[in-house]
């Protein structure tokens, strides 16, 4: 079947030609037969010359580009990509560790493989599409993938069914697609965790604070920290390394169940932490030098840039409570995930909430996510995770 054919506007090629790996369909000038959702299509400039081959969504991203050169994405293709990426993986010394078994195997546009997302939990594959062109192509995924990691793998999940295009109309549902594994138990750095993907939040873990927890665990001796948003309480393990008392605030009686789950199986019934199901706001305004340390992990307050301004607010009323509260001489590790606000709006966000307060604060470490979730050099919106560490006086 011919390829359907899109040509962009005058002067809309050059992101394109800098190798960014979205097309915006405010570019596209004329569409030439027509593509469904998921289809690959072939773009060229105003002039006729070919610029990229990709997968057509309708929406404001019309084409997420696989390749800058003149291919056909066969499983073949994707074959040679997924391999790559298990290479790049075991170039990080990952694929072998015997202190890690949990990593990001596909990151999306981080691994020239935009709309997927695969993380290794131990053994079984967990899969999210983001895309129409990915979802079609999960079956050939699951086959490529039992045979690049053959005894490695015992099962494949497929948990697309929250990250499709709603206006797809497609009804994804989340499955295993290969094998079959209840929840796993993960080490990571020597940790063990236990991972259920079918209830957790993204693929079921949050992989890409893996080596912002190690950090947090070199500032945790003899310390009385408190993790908010504690989700399945994996900064509270690290820090039990060394501290005094631990708390894990989470808004969900799952989450913080969860976290206790995974402090037993590090610790036992260690009288060390305590868990509590509350607002995060609310907490944070009753904890008056009570804390040495803070972790503030928040989910993502803006997924979308017409929110973005309420989300810095949010960011900034956050940090401001908990720069307030915490002792002197305290560290806060923060973070931002969301992928609309960039390194310089958060740290913008956080200044503003210290000079709020009028405590003096320094900066220790700006940190970002790990190797295993690289950043597309060419596509800048990939660098989603980061952080700071400051020092409050």
């Amino acid at each position: 079947m011919e390829k359907v054919k899109i040509v962009l506007k005058s002067g809309k090629d050059q992101s394109i030609r800098r190798y960014h790996p979205w097309i915006y369909s405010g570019a596209i000038k004329k569409i030439y037969g027509t593509p469904a959702e998921g289809d690959i299509v072939e773009v060229f400039d105003n002039k006729g010359s070919f610029l990229a081959v990709g997968h057509y969504q309708p929406g404001s991203i019309a084409v997420r580009i696989l390749s800058f050169i003149e291919v056909n994405p066969d499983i073949g293709f994707f074959r040679e990509r997924i391999e790559k990426a298990i290479k790049y993986r075991k170039s990080l010394g990952l694929t072998e560790n015997t202190q890690t078994n949990v990593y990001r195997l596909v990151h999306a546009e981080g691994d020239d493989l935009p709309g997927l997302i695969i993380d290794f939990y131990n053994g079984v594959a967990v899969m999210q599409m983001h895309s129409v062109g990915m979802y079609n192509l999960r079956m050939e995924f699951t086959a490529i993938l039992q045979e690049l990691l053959a005894e490695r793998l015992i099962a494949v999940y497929d948990k697309s069914e929250g990250t499709i295009p709603y206006m797809s109309g497609i009804s994804a549902r989340n499955e295993f697609l290969y094998g079959n594994s209840g929840p796993v138990i993960v080490t990571e750095n020597n940790f063990r965790f236990k991972i259920d993907w079918v209830t957790g939040q993204k693929t079921g873990f949050y992989i890409d604070q893996r080596e912002n927890r190690r950090l947090v665990m070199e500032y945790t001796a003899g310390k009385n920290v408190l993790n908010m948003f504690g989700y399945t309480g994996a900064f509270s393990v690290y820090a039990m390394k060394n501290a005094s008392l631990v708390h894990t605030v989470d808004s969900s009686s799952s989450a913080t169940e969860l976290a206790n789950e995974n402090i037993r199986l590090n610790y036992g019934d260690d009288p060390r932490h305590e868990s509590y199901q509350a607002d995060a706001f609310e907490f944070l305004g009753n904890i008056k030098n009570k804390y040495d340390l803070i972790i503030l992990d928040p989910p993502a307050f803006a997924k979308h840039n017409n929110v973005l301004s309420n989300a810095l607010q949010g960011y900034k009323r956050l940090n401001m409570k908990a720069i307030e509260q915490i002792n002197q001489g305290g560290i806060i590790f923060t973070f931002s995930c969301s992928q609309v606000v960039t390194k310089e709006n958060f740290r913008k966000s956080v200044f503003a909430a210290a000079a709020n307060t009028g405590r003096k604060v320094r900066i220790v470490h700006q940190v970002v996510q790990p190797p295993d979730h690289p950043v597309n050099i060419y596509h800048p919106e990939s660098e989603y995770l980061k952080g700071l560490v400051i020092y409050v006086e």
